[in-house]
């Protein structure tokens, strides 16, 4: 499945952003699906995943529960990740990903889409 993200921006700490990425056909209901980041100089890190189907069950890395929600649509072939409370070390590329099997480890997910640049400002 073919993946690309979109809605990153500049925005101040303490703001919010909605993080969405479309799938390119109707097999994306099947797909567990995750959002990482990462930031310069640092590795790649699991933000959200949500799994596959209807089930809707969720992980989230500790620093972002509470201020994250991920969620998908189905009908729309669409994953968002809704951020709140934007903290200066959220600051990072985004990249949501579909994986066969429901975790948050990068070695799950075999699609990536292409990235989108959140900056927050302190």
């Amino acid at each position: 499945v073919q993946l690309q993200a979109s809605g990153g921006g500049l925005v101040q700490a303490g703001g919010s952003l909605t993080l969405a990425c479309s799938a390119s056909d109707n097999t994306f209901y099947m797909y567990a699906l995750g959002w990482f980041r990462q930031a310069p100089g640092k590795e790649r890190e699991f933000v959200a995943a949500i799994s596959g189907g209807n089930e809707g069950a969720t992980k989230y890395l500790d620093s972002v529960r509470g201020r994250f929600t991920i969620s998908r649509d189905n009908d729309k072939n669409t994953l968002y990740l809704q951020m709140n409370s934007l903290q200066p070390d959220d600051t990072a590329v985004y990249y949501c990903a579909a994986a066969s099997i429901f975790g948050s480890a990068p070695r799950l997910y075999n699609s990536w889409g292409q990235g989108t640049q959140v900056t927050v400002s302190s």
